[in-house]
């Protein structure tokens, strides 16, 4: 059992979230902290009371759905929306995207659901306005596809258009033409402009031009030989610059690296990757559960955004920051790593959100809940200077 490490950071709040510890997204508004969780617990979303940092107080809290995981959380325009996939079981499960009005912030009502069909909604990407962005496994797709779903009346939310790479859609005849090892899926897209960022999996990062949102089309694609399981492509606007994960999927040592890559987007038909983030020094790899990249803090509206500084969660190492003031030179310059929980043997760090105050939230997603954290003077101090104004 390893105690806390930490370099750049002061903890400063802790929730267990009512002994529902399995925490995955997390988002920020106001006061309330909006969290999903795993599935393992049962737990499905809780909102908690954040005004005092030291002593987060559970507001409200419901299940997922019978044979349903919702674990992903996103918070804009006065609405949360959450997903509903199937989670470990073949009887009936929930299958979509459900809409609560948040006009009372620690008592959503749900006003609207988009049924998927099919395994169900797995991220959602919405950051106000007319859609969302998601992936999905509707009916007669080998996994997930890429989806846009029209919010205008969000009572009543609709399919706006759908994207798969050619060979998911086996109901329709098609074949996939991947290693049979492999599987070619959409996790999420980070949308800029007209341009959509992929992690497709085992097939890297695709370039969306969605241009026209009824037909996205493909600008290009960048494979890897090593790694995989692609999960986040964060475009870093002005700087022709995308910062792609993959996700650790096997525990220890097992598997491939899983790594933080950034690409050099200039020619956007022609993308290649500048760099690799140093991998967390110490003996992570031997310390049990996962270890290797996972998720990114998305520079979303109403949090803190840069282009330089990049917070990364890496399972049982932790938080790690970057600095990319020369990309193809990271330097990690803040990590923390919580105290390993009770009954658990390594911390899994899942999901990072940073606010515009520079406090920033992650979570456990085995039993650890949700821990929150200051940087200190040099930290801080980095943060103002790389900040977006």
């Amino acid at each position: 059992m390893h105690g806390e490490e930490t370099a750049g950071f002061r903890l400063v709040g802790h929730s267990a979230l009512g002994g529902y510890g399995d925490g995955m997204q997390l988002m920020r508004s106001g006061d309330a902290l909006y969290v999903g969780h795993f599935g393992p617990s049962g737990m499905g979303t809780t909102i908690l009371d954040v005004s005092d940092l030291s002593a987060p107080q559970l507001a409200r809290q419901w299940p997922a759905p019978p044979n349903s995981h919702s674990h992903k959380v996103q918070v804009a325009d006065g609405l949360l929306l959450t997903n509903h996939e199937r989670f470990r079981s073949d009887d009936p499960w929930s299958a979509g995207m459900a809409v609560y009005d948040l006009s009372d912030p620690f008592d959503p009502r749900q006003i609207g659901f988009w049924e998927s069909t099919g395994i169900g909604v797995h991220r959602i990407v919405y950051e106000g306005g007319r859609y969302a962005y998601l992936s999905a496994t509707p009916e007669g797709f080998t996994d997930r596809i890429w989806m846009i779903v029209d919010l205008e009346d969000p009572s009543r939310p609709v399919e706006a258009s759908r994207w798969w790479w050619p060979g998911q859609w086996t109901a329709g005849g098609e074949v996939p033409d991947w290693p049979p090892a492999e599987s070619w899926n959409t996790h999420h897209a980070m949308v800029s402009g007209d341009r959509a960022y992929a992690g497709l999996w085992d097939g890297g990062l695709v370039i969306l031009d969605i241009t026209d949102l009824a037909e996205p089309s493909v600008v290009s694609r960048l494979g890897w030989d090593l790694g995989g399981e692609t999960h986040t492509c964060l475009p870093l606007p002005g700087r022709d610059l995308v910062v792609v994960t993959d996700e650790a999927t096997t525990d220890g040592c097992d598997g491939p690296p899983h790594m933080i890559r950034v690409v050099d987007v200039s020619d956007e038909t022609r993308p290649r990757v500048v760099a690799i983030c140093p991998e967390p020094a110490g003996d992570f790899c031997d310390r049990g559960l996962r270890f290797g990249a996972h998720c990114l803090h998305e520079n979303r509206p109403g949090s803190y955004r840069s282009t330089r500084l990049l917070f990364a969660t890496y399972f049982n190492a932790g938080l790690r920051v970057y600095d990319l003031a020369d990309p193809a030179s990271p330097v990690e310059v803040g990590s923390y790593v919580p105290a390993c929980p009770a009954d658990q043997q390594a911390a899994q760090i899942n999901d990072v959100w940073v606010g515009e105050d520079h406090l920033v939230y992650i979570t456990d997603r085995v039993n650890g809940g949700v821990y929150i954290l200051e940087p200190d003077g040099p930290l801080d101090a980095r943060m103002m200077e790389a900040a977006l104004l």
